[in-house]
């Protein structure tokens, strides 16, 4: 009888609170030892959530810490960030008012989503009973009144719900917090808070609010699909291993690299998946596709066999698919089936980890052509002299990417981690920056989202705390999108150093416009329509980060970045070092990529374009 009625205890608490209550037992083992699984709250507090959700969040400040952001979208990328630094094994919160504020947020769940990075989205919402209705920030459907701007989060979230009565986060939060840690499924969940809903007492079971350890799960292959793996692999001469994001969150990067190198087969890198291993790692050949290396697209376009870990395989990977031949074969080792099964792939859908480590032992004593890793190393030492000759200062009156980035590598510690994202660092840094040790490289290009880099910094920096420091790299054009979190970071005593490349304008886009036969337009400052053509006005970044509390420099040279990078370690807050950088010079790529080129014109240059946009769809792999 005793038993009965302790299952029927309850808690009255309001639905904000029991929320809050709920998270704060939620908890992971990373390393062997217990952690949080929400390990804090990016907020900004208006009406929708500061009057319910706030009060709750407030009294639990010592265990849930909250955070607050100066931009949602900003704030929510910095939840991104971390959950990738954590590798997808602790997560932060997002919370923001209704309306704009909400809408904020659905950039930073798009990336998360294109990532498959897991992070807790909570908006405020309109009223359910509709009585005040409209209220302030209200986007009114007048055919369908139950809508409201948290619908959008729709497209962008593996996980959506409406909590229209305190009762349904009982079955809610759980299925949220499964989805975003499935490897499967992973991504953002979203939960929106009607303002009447949060204020509503309820007598909640006590037994919900548990305290709850979740492992994530670790999936094994069919047994058959791993036999036609094998037979496939068996069967290649020239094979090849593409690392993704995957091989990283699966914590396999050791495995992978140990698998390559017993059968001799050389191993390239995507975006997401680059810092797995290391630069020199013996069987490591470099990162592939549009921003790739030349020997790893050399080995791409040779393979006959190619085992894709852990990688959803976008255009940037396969150049928008012509970096393969039109017969070679793909075993798709991959935790999602989604990924798994693209392109005609043999699907071997499980955790990274789990699978390498099967494939392996199902393999006997299988090896690949003993020239094969020689020839791709070679292939690879060339690749990295032609970095080295790039790199090396010249006589040249503005500095290259190639060399900035080479000089803040030379300063970065091993434990240091890069972060970059969109326009024409993600190139740079994916080509020509040498990682020293694993799993201290972030570069989001799956979502290629600008803004991404100060904020993500500031989430690198919460989750590194002190194991090394980040290093933010940026241009001048996405540091203007969003740069307010160097003030969130000196706000809250997180540091991180901003090196800002200057190269007057989009320089990057404006590349790919001119190269595709229009002329330069509203890219660069000096081709946008602008009060003095002759003498652009020019922005101080030096200036505008030290007005945010910020330690900043402006240097001209690569020896004052040298000098700059080794002042900046020393500080005590986040630094901001600006350089103004060449807008065209850029380290050469070899792969193509399919864009929309138009198909009838009057200029002669868009003409050409059209019909080398021809020559690339005809190289492209049919697939599904």
């Amino acid at each position: 009888m005793g038993q009965v009625e302790m299952s029927r205890a309850t808690i009255r608490l309001t639905m904000a609170q029991a929320l809050v209550r709920y998270l704060c037992n939620q908890f992971t083992e990373i390393d062997g030892a217990r952690v949080p699984l929400f390990a804090g709250v990016f907020g900004i507090f208006g009406h929708g959530n500061v009057t319910c959700l706030s009060e709750a969040l407030e009294a639990v400040q010592d265990r849930l810490p909250t955070w607050r952001g100066q931009n949602e979208q900003s704030m929510a990328l910095a939840a991104v960030a971390f959950a990738k630094a954590r590798r997808r094994r602790q997560i932060m919160i997002a919370t923001s008012s209704i309306g704009p504020g909400a809408l904020n947020m659905v950039t930073a769940a798009g990336t998360a989503h294109a990532n498959r990075l897991p992070v807790l989205l909570i908006a405020g919402d309109t009223f359910t009973n509709r009585l005040p209705d409209p209220v302030l920030q209200q986007v009114e459907h007048f055919n369908n009144p139950t809508l409201t701007v948290n619908d959008a989060f729709k497209a962008v979230s593996r996980y959506w719900d409406r909590i229209t009565h305190p009762a349904q986060i009982i079955s809610s939060l759980p299925q949220a917090i499964a989805a975003m840690l499935d490897p499967g499924d992973c991504g953002p969940a979203f939960i929106a808070l009607p303002q009447d809903t949060q204020e509503v007492a309820f007598d909640y079971p006590e037994v919900f609010f548990e305290a709850r350890v979740w492992a994530i799960p670790r999936p094994r292959p069919d047994r058959a699909a791993l036999a036609k793996a094998v037979e496939l692999l068996k069967t290649a001469k020239k094979p090849l291993i593409i690392a993704g994001g995957g091989v990283r969150y699966s914590g396999a990067e050791a495995a992978v690299a140990d698998f390559a190198a017993k059968r001799g087969i050389p191993v390239v890198e995507t975006n997401a998946g680059k810092g797995g291993l290391t630069h020199y790692h013996p069987v490591h050949c470099g990162p592939i596709g549009i921003i790739g290396s030349t020997s790893a697209n050399a080995l791409a376009g040779e393979a006959d066999v190619i085992v894709a870990v852990g990688t959803r395989l976008q255009d940037f990977t396969t150049g928008s698919w012509t970096a393969f031949a039109q017969d070679a074969r793909f075993i798709g080792v991959n935790a999602a089936r989604f990924d798994a099964t693209k392109h005609r792939a043999l699907a071997v859908v499980g955790d990274a980890l789990e699978c390498v480590t099967e494939l392996d032992a199902a393999l006997g004593d299988w090896k690949a052509d003993a020239g094969l890793l020689p020839r791709a190393k070679a292939l690879f030492a060339a690749w990295d002299a032609l970095l080295d000759e790039l790199q090396q200062p010249s006589n040249t009156p503005v500095p290259t990417y190639a060399q900035v980035v080479h000089q803040v590598n030379l300063a970065a510690g091993p434990r240091d981690t890069l972060i970059s994202a969109a326009g024409g660092l993600p190139g740079e840094v994916a080509k020509g920056w040498r990682v020293k040790d694993p799993n201290t490289f972030d570069l989001e290009f799956g979502f290629s989202c600008m803004g991404y880099e100060i904020a993500a910094g500031w989430g690198h920096a919460m989750a590194k705390a002190g194991d090394g420091v980040p290093i933010v790299m940026v241009g001048d054009g996405t540091y203007m999108m969003m740069n307010s979190d160097i003030y969130s970071t000196v706000l809250s005593g997180h540091k991180m150093i901003v090196i800002v490349c200057d190269n007057g304008g989009y320089a990057v886009i404006s590349r790919l416009q001119q190269f595709k036969g229009v002329p330069g337009f509203n890219n660069l400052l000096k081709d946008c329509r602008i009060r003095n053509a002759d003498n652009p006005l020019h922005v101080d970044f030096a200036a505008h980060a030290a007005a945010m509390g910020a330690l900043s420099r402006h240097v001209e040279s690569l020896g004052d970045l040298a000098a700059a990078m080794e002042w900046a370690k020393g500080n005590d807050r986040t630094t901001v070092i600006s350089i103004v950088t060449d807008a065209y010079a850029w380290v050469p790529g070899d792969a193509d990529w399919d864009v929309g080129v138009p198909e009838v014109s009057e200029r002669d240059s868009v003409k050409a374009a059209r019909e080398s946009q021809k020559a690339i769809r005809a190289k492209q792999r049919v697939g599904v």
